[in-house]
């Protein structure tokens, strides 16, 4: 079984492919000096293994270690996996 994250930047969304075939994602939306994250999505097969969290931890590190901008977690998903992870509040304030 192979895992790729990536970023699409043309879809605007962060993407976790097993086996070449999409099984999870996060959209966004750059406003500003703000990455929305407002939607996550598991291909129902495949969820209950972690994978939208996988793809959020993915996409933080990206907005961290390539931008400035700070992370708006409009998606419900997105607001409980930084409430599970409070040492990246620091991505939720403007950074710069």
């Amino acid at each position: 079984m192979t895992t790729v994250l990536v970023h699409e930047p043309d879809a605007s969304r962060y993407a976790l492919y097993i086996d070449g075939e999409l099984a999870a994602l996060a959209d966004y939306l750059v406003r500003g000096d703000t990455v929305s994250f407002n939607h996550t999505f598991t291909d129902p097969r495949r969820r209950g293994q972690g994978l939208a969290g996988q793809v959020v931890a993915f996409a933080m590190d990206d907005v961290e270690a390539t931008s400035t901008r700070a992370v708006s977690p409009d998606c419900w998903y997105v607001g409980k996996w930084f409430a599970k992870h409070p040492e990246r509040a620091n991505l939720l304030r403007v950074r710069g």
